[in-house]
Formats: C-alpha cells, structure tokens, sequence
C-alpha cells in the first residue's frame, strides 16, 4: 500500500510545495499526494504548483479557489481584485493545467479516510454520496457547503459571517463529526487559516496558512505524522 501523504492549502506556493515534497521524500512509485483543495490563487506560481502536482501524479479535491479558477476560465465569474492567476490564464499549457484540476472531485473517500476541502455537513448522513455527482461548476447547497463552511448549527445551516466567531448555536463543523460511533473514518480538510492545525479524535485541519506566511503542512496518514515547511515570505496580507 502507498504512503498517503494529505497537504493544506498550497495556493500557489509552489517554492514551498517543492520543499515540502524534498522533505518528505515523495516519490510517485511509493506515495500518493492528497492536496485538500485550493491549489491555486492568493500566491505567486500557481501554474507552477499545478504542473508540480500534475507531475507528480497528485490527486486531492476541489477548493473554492480552484473553483473560482475554473469559472473564471469558461467566463461564469469575473476575475477576482486580489486574484493571482493571469500566469496560469495566460500559460502555453493553461488548457492542459485546467483540465487536469477539472479532474478533482469534490472528495476522495477510503475506508479511513474521507477529504474534502472545507467540510462535511451533520445533516448529511453519508457525506460521500451527498457529494457525489456534484458540478462544481453549478450552485448548490452541498457544495457551498463542502467548498466555504467553517462554522454551522446541528442541522448544517450557517451564520451570515465565520468571523468573528458566530456563538450558539453555531460551532466549528468538525465538533459535529463523527455523527455515531459506528463512524471511524478520518477526515482531512483545509480552508481555515485561522484555525491553523487541528487534530482531534477523526479530526485533520491541515491549513496552516502558508500564502498568509504561516506554514505549508503535510499530514502522512498511515504514520499519524505532520511535516511542515515554513513560508518563504507573506505572499497575501490576510483576509
């Protein structure tokens, strides 16, 4: 079996990513990569991060980055004031990176295991099959959901803002999950910078705010193992 290897929002830090990966002793024939979406934007390469990954035979999930990303190339969305992806719109293999980020799904699920981007919603009784079939490229409450959520009521409803912190009945989603002790998968998320890293029983936050001048953060699953590689500069002021 391969060394999974789950990575925190990369967003365009390709210098740190390619250090991660030396750290880590990544090598395809041996590892599989699991980014926790958001590949792309707020930093300075984020072409360079998607031909890294395509070379590498990453595989991992959408972010909302990366969906904004694919919505601003089939012009569904206009283009962001603090986007960084003209590299990537304007590169000689933009169609080929595009395409191969339009392959990530949602989520990557195992029999321990379960990734997504953001979160899982308690209102869903088997977050897989919720997921599954979902276009990115659609609106929906799912992948709202999956794609944004920080903070939620028990039945999966959000507060107008995550920040500052909502109070009751609103609390971070994961304090929701597992839903019943017939439930032993663990779930590896991102998108919460400010959260930084959370580990808790079935629980794996892994974005450390690299783009923000934190930490890129590996998570070896089968090892229970985090590996980090600090920013090389503040490449975004935090949002």
């Amino acid at each position: 079996m391969k060394r999974r290897i789950c990575i925190g929002d990369i967003q365009g830090c390709r210098e740190e990513l390619e250090e991660l990966l030396e750290r880590l002793r990544f090598d395809p024939a041996s590892d599989e990569l699991h980014p926790v979406g958001d590949f792309v934007n707020r930093g300075p390469d984020s072409a360079g991060v998607l031909r890294v990954c395509r070379s590498v035979g990453a595989l991992g999930v959408l972010g909302n980055h990366d969906v904004h990303l694919l919505r601003v190339a089939r012009g569904l969305r206009p283009r962001g004031k603090r986007d960084t992806l003209d590299d990537l719109l304007a590169a000689p293999d933009r169609d080929e990176l595009l395409s191969w980020l339009a392959d990530r799904p949602l989520v990557r699920a195992f029999d321990d295991l379960i990734v997504v981007h953001a979160g899982v919603s308690p209102a869903w009784s088997d977050p897989v099959a919720a997921l599954a079939g979902l276009d990115p490229l659609v609106d929906s409450r799912a992948l709202d959901f999956v794609l944004y959520a920080r903070h939620c009521d028990p039945r999966g409803d959000r507060p107008g803002e995550d920040w500052p912190a909502p109070g009751a009945p609103f609390r971070p989603w994961y304090e929701f999950w597992p839903r019943d002790a017939r439930e032993t998968r663990t779930i590896a998320f991102g998108h919460w910078a400010r959260g930084g890293l959370v580990r808790r029983p079935h629980v794996r936050g892994l974005d450390t705010g690299c783009v923000w001048g934190g930490e890129l953060t590996a998570w070896i699953v089968d090892e229970d193992r985090c590996v980090q590689v600090a920013a090389r500069k503040v490449w975004a002021p935090h949002e």
